[in-house]
């Protein structure tokens, strides 16, 4: 059976950013697009609006890099690792980014979490 695998680390990055800005009361336009909310997330912080753009894209390269490692690697690495650790025995993956004491990737279905 071939194995079902959703993955967006960038969009899911993206979604948190937009949550933290709600969450502290400024959210962010809705018409933003993904490069306006990631510059927006990195100008609270950086020197410069340059500087900003340049974390930014780091940031996007960095977990585009991380899935396409996670997906080239899947059937050889993650998923009897996955399999070990949790038990699960589906088809059907859904990996998420997310941020909670750290940067960890999530698999819905199994409970798996790899730390970033």
């Amino acid at each position: 059976m071939a194995n079902d695998i959703t993955i967006h680390l960038y969009e899911d990055w993206l979604e948190t950013v937009k949550e933290v800005f709600r969450g502290s009361g400024q959210p962010l336009p809705a018409d933003l697009t993904p490069d306006q909310v990631g510059l927006a997330y990195f100008l609270q912080t950086a020197p410069s609006k340059e500087a900003a753009k340049e974390q930014r894209d780091a940031n996007e390269l960095r977990l585009t890099e991380i899935q396409e490692a996670l997906l080239t690697n899947f059937e050889a690495v993650v998923l009897p690792d996955l399999r070990r650790r949790t038990s699960y025995e589906g088809s059907q993956f859904a990996f998420k980014w997310v941020y909670n004491q750290g940067e960890h990737i999530i698999e819905a279905h199994s409970s798996y979490r790899i730390p970033l």
